[in-house]
């Protein structure tokens, strides 16, 4: 800005800083959308990836679960998963498969007196049967508010397929508009387990 000594000690903008001021002013309006729509870009990204984040989760704790409730059926006796007889390869008399160690604590198959019951859902113990769909992320947004298209809605696509001793767990991520973001698979095997050797002195 620049000074000029006059009758009425008037003080005036050179047309430079007018032309500078204008260019600042333009680029502030054009750019702030912009800057806005992309952090909300990256807002969403990450939610997305929170939502494969919390289903690979899920997956790796269905890993720690019960083959299947049957498995468990013998729990009386011990409390460790057992072997289910099926696929085509048999238990022995000593409660063995082909693999087995014949060692205490090893695996076994379940005990022949057990009652087995049928494959279905149960909440006694966390088994493979109790993987369900749900949602991960929810927009609760109301309708209208400045909130409104925050984020969407996540939700998670629980299947289990069989095939003999093995069972294929897919944990697949929906959009709110239907469409899947990703897929995540595990296998867990009908292979029982073992107990640590408590060793006394």
């Amino acid at each position: 800005m620049v000074s000029r000594k006059t009758v009425l000690g008037r003080a005036a903008f050179t047309m430079m800083e007018l032309i500078f001021a204008i260019v600042v002013i333009s680029i502030a309006v054009i750019t702030l959308p912009m800057m806005a729509q992309v952090t909300s870009k990256g807002i969403e990204e990450n939610i997305v990836q929170e939502a494969i984040f919390a289903a690979s989760a899920e997956l790796m704790g269905a890993t720690a679960y019960y083959w299947d409730l049957n498995s468990m059926q013998d729990n009386n006796l011990s409390n460790l998963e057992r072997v289910i007889d099926i696929g085509g390869a048999s238990c022995d008399a000593d409660r063995l498969r082909p693999g087995h160690v014949n060692q205490l604590y090893h695996r076994r198959c379940l005990d022949s007196n057990a009652t087995v019951v049928a494959n279905t859902p149960d909440n006694t113990f966390p088994n493979l049967n109790n993987l369900t769909s749900r949602t991960l992320f929810e927009n609760e947004a109301a309708a209208g508010s400045r909130d409104a298209g925050y984020k969407g809605s996540y939700d998670t696509n629980v299947t289990v397929t069989t095939t003999d001793d093995v069972k294929k767990i897919t944990v697949s991520i929906i959009n709110s508009d239907g469409d899947t973001i990703t897929s995540l698979s595990t296998y867990s095997a009908n292979i029982g387990e073992i107990d640590f050797y408590k060793r006394r002195f």
